[in-house]
């Protein structure tokens, strides 16, 4: 057994990716224009990646599982060309009244990734766009980011589960996450 790692779980829509309303196809697929520039920052502090994303499209019958998966390949691929490298996708098919375990909040997705990859929970962090984002992170044990793009500013306000942070994009929570200060002086 090697050392455990610290790891960053993703939201994928709205938090790696712009938000599309239940995203079918790698031509709507676009990574936010500094995507790269965060991960590569917590990529410097020694994080590892993993995507966490519900898609209920597949059982609302909307698209399948191959039209994730071949999203996931291009972000793989786009992420890889900038020497990124997500280590695992986990995706949950099931609809909100399903019942599942991977199903964000639960935490069925965090304990798939674990089955391949030792984290160390209490050093990683779940970043994302929703409460059940902020819930994932909380009922698994991590420290949570919330972030304002997607749907993250209009329900910040409303929240019961309280991210330990919030930045307006993925790019403000990773400098709040290794410390980098972003403050410029007028």
């Amino acid at each position: 057994m090697g050392e455990k790692k610290k790891a960053v779980f993703f939201d994928r829509d709205g938090t790696l990716i712009e938000e599309v309303d239940f995203l079918a196809t790698v031509e709507e697929t676009n990574l936010f224009p500094y995507t790269i520039e965060a991960l590569g920052l917590l990529k410097v502090a020694g994080f590892s990646f993993v995507v966490v994303t519900n898609q209920s499209g597949i059982a609302r019958g909307y698209f399948d599982a191959n039209a994730v998966n071949a999203i996931h390949e291009k972000i793989r691929r786009e992420l890889e060309a900038s020497g990124i490298e997500i280590e695992s996708f986990h995706f949950c098919p099931h609809l909100p009244d399903a019942g599942c375990e991977c199903r964000k909040p639960n935490t069925g997705m965090i304990r798939q990734a674990m089955e391949v990859h030792e984290y160390d929970l209490k050093q990683c962090w779940m970043i994302g766009d929703k409460e059940l984002d902020i819930g994932l992170g909380k009922n698994a044990g991590t420290r949570t980011a919330l972030v304002r793009t997607g749907y993250g500013s209009s329900i910040e306000d409303g929240m019961s589960a309280k991210p330990d942070i919030v930045a307006d994009d993925l790019l403000e929570a990773a400098k709040m996450i290794v410390g980098v200060k972003n403050k410029t002086v007028g």
